[in-house]
């Protein structure tokens, strides 16, 4: 059996982005399911650094053009290109003659108003930024979310808000949150980023907004970074990102053996939704059940105890009790314990992990205890749990909505 060409690819991607990592990853995969050798050329940071790259010598390039400086710089190359980016609502907008993978802007903004709509909501904002060449994708998800408010004749409601620096991050909170005061109550916001809904997110708790009671957040990117960095655990649409690593490395193999494949343009869908507490919305409840069912959400993994959500609330815990009864039908350490269990079973769906590490960072007293809920209301253990969750790896948590605590 012969042994198959190794070829020089350069994969030109900053992977301090979600986006990028995820486009690099199923590249890595197509290769890993495939006999095609290549010697692959990233910066040993994975920054893009683009000086010099006009005299690599190589067989093809795989880049993110959603960076105008990436497409300008490689306008010339006689290697064989294959871009990755953005949809655009204007055919034109795509560049000319290249392979070209984009993600369908559309449909991730359609999924996520499809899921705010499914619960219940009547209002709708998006949350970008500003105008810029670097952020021409986030414009794109403006029209998209233009013309899917004008076809379903909604307001349009879209604020850019500040760009992020440590000069300027007052000012946008403060923007954020009179923007947030703005708007008709309640409201499903979907922001063009995961980094943007946790901007967003903070500005809610420190206006005493309410999520998702209030304000029901989506974000875009399913980026367990910024997942981990807010208090409420925060919903996103999971975009095809693998699925376009495998597309762009697949056509660049195609054309490193010889296939012509001209002004190819393929648009993959979304994966999916990763549906956490920030977008479930519910009808309107009393408003002491509505404040304390907040401060439990920002809280639950700290360890609270009803006593300490009544004291918040401002009434005594047995009338508290008395109107999370009534409403709910169950109790204020059930809802709690219900955040504890999403909590879990969100980091055990996310890989292997120590169960005593699980246990603290949910607010368990014990991984004796959290064992003993996990065997209670999903009947297995945690470990039996993790070993079905990340069968597919792709696959968000299992939806505990209708566990009866």
């Amino acid at each position: 059996m012969s042994t198959p060409k190794t070829h020089r690819v350069a994969l030109l991607f900053n992977a301090n982005k979600i986006f990028d990592r995820e486009v690099i990853t199923g590249i890595a995969d197509y290769l890993s399911s495939t006999r095609s050798s290549w010697d692959l050329f990233l910066e040993e940071d994975f920054r893009l650094r683009l000086s010099g790259i006009e005299r690599w010598q190589g067989d093809g390039i795989i880049a993110d053009f959603d960076d105008p400086a990436v497409a300008a710089a490689l306008a010339d190359s006689r290697l064989p290109v294959v871009a990755v980016g953005g949809s655009y609502a204007n055919e034109a907008d795509y560049p000319v003659g290249l392979s070209y993978v984009a993600t369908d802007n559309f449909k991730l903004i359609k999924l996520a108003y499809d899921h705010l709509i499914e619960a219940g909501l009547r209002h709708f904002a998006l949350f970008s930024l500003p105008e810029a060449e670097g952020n021409r994708w986030a414009q794109e998800r403006e029209k998209a979310f233009s013309a899917l408010m004008r076809r379903e004749r909604f307001d349009v409601e879209i604020f850019r808000g500040l760009a992020t620096s440590a000069q300027s991050w007052d000012e946008a909170m403060e923007q954020q949150i009179q923007w947030l005061h703005s708007l008709p109550k309640p409201v499903g916001i979907v922001a063009v980023t995961d980094a943007r809904a946790r901007q967003l997110m903070q500005a809610c708790i420190i206006a005493g907004i309410a999520v998702p009671e209030q304000v029901a957040l989506i974000g875009i990117d399913n980026d367990p970074l910024a997942r981990m960095l807010t208090r409420i655990p925060l919903s996103s649409v999971i975009q095809g990102a693998q699925e376009m690593g495998r597309t762009a490395a697949h056509l660049l193999d195609q054309r490193l053996h010889g296939v012509r494949l001209p002004g190819t343009c393929i648009l993959v869908p979304p994966a999916g939704i990763n549906v956490m507490a920030s977008s479930k919305h519910e009808a309107t409840k009393h408003p002491y059940v509505m404040r304390a069912r907040h401060f439990i959400r920002q809280y639950a993994c700290q360890g609270i105890k009803t006593d300490q959500v009544a004291d918040y609330v401002g009434i005594s815990r047995s009338s508290l009790e008395a109107y999370f009864r009534r409403e709910l039908g169950y109790s204020v350490h059930d809802e709690i314990l219900r955040l504890r269990l999403e909590a879990a079973t969100s980091i055990l769906a996310g890989g292997d992990c120590n169960l005593i590490d699980v246990a603290m960072k949910c607010g368990f007293t014990s991984s004796q205890y959290m064992h003993l809920v996990f065997k209670r209301e999903l009947g297995c253990t945690p470990r039996a749990y993790q070993h079905r969750a990340t069968q597919d790896r792709h696959a968000p948590p299992v939806p505990l909505e209708g566990i009866q605590l």
